[in-house]
């Protein structure tokens, strides 16, 4: 693994800690009258305090794989490495499993059920980027659901555009910083990791969800 992180770009504190979640920020980003149309984000910077240590033990542990997909006529490397740790699969880290905990509880008389999966992603420079997409491939095609990420190591902006077109909004996440995306955001919105000719340094984004969406 060629990617480094600086511990002073990160918090120097060195045990990684969460902090509340009653403390995030929620953003409306359509005002539907039904709960179907309501689409929303929550924000709650510096969830995880410390953590240079956990990205490093992260970027070492985790087998992370280098993904190929076709892409019109040919074939092309997926500019970022992954990880996905399904139902019951042990979590890289004994701090995952907590954050998921926490967030399952948090989030319970919303959401109505726990999150179960861990998706790891591996932005190694500003060369690696997400394409605009939404977690639909499962039940958020047709249902409300949430997605929560955790970003890790050094910043870089998630953006988000309503489906069919419409002005995108940006949310840089620094390290520790989490995002959630709830109602039906993967239904009516987009989002996505841009690549920036900016020197950025790697990151990790660790995305929880709940049975069935992808």
């Amino acid at each position: 693994m060629t990617a480094a992180l600086q511990g002073s770009l990160l918090d120097l504190q060195d045990s990684p800690t969460l902090g509340s979640l009653a403390a995030s920020i929620r953003t409306e980003l359509t005002d539907g009258a039904e709960s179907s149309d309501r689409a929303w984000i929550d924000v709650r910077p510096n969830w995880l305090t410390g953590g240079s240590d956990l990205f490093e033990h992260l970027l070492h542990r985790v087998p992370w794989h280098a993904e190929r997909r076709q892409m019109y006529e040919r074939v092309v490397d997926v500019p970022r490495l992954t990880k996905f740790y399904g139902e019951g699969e042990p979590l890289p880290d004994p701090i995952l499993a907590r954050m998921r905990d926490e967030l399952s509880r948090h989030y319970a008389p919303e959401l109505g059920e726990p999150f179960r999966t861990a998706g790891l992603c591996l932005y190694r420079d500003g060369r690696d980027s997400v394409a605009w997409h939404a977690d639909d491939r499962g039940r958020g095609k047709h249902q409300d659901t949430m997605v929560a990420i955790l970003s890790l190591g050094s910043p870089r902006a998630l953006l988000l555009r309503p489906r069919g077109g419409g002005a995108s909004l940006r949310r840089p996440l620094q390290h520790g910083d989490l995002l959630v995306m709830g109602g039906s955001c993967q239904r009516t919105w987009e989002h996505a990791v841009p690549k920036t000719a900016r020197p950025a340094g790697p990151r990790m984004s660790i995305q929880f969800r709940p049975r069935g969406v992808t």
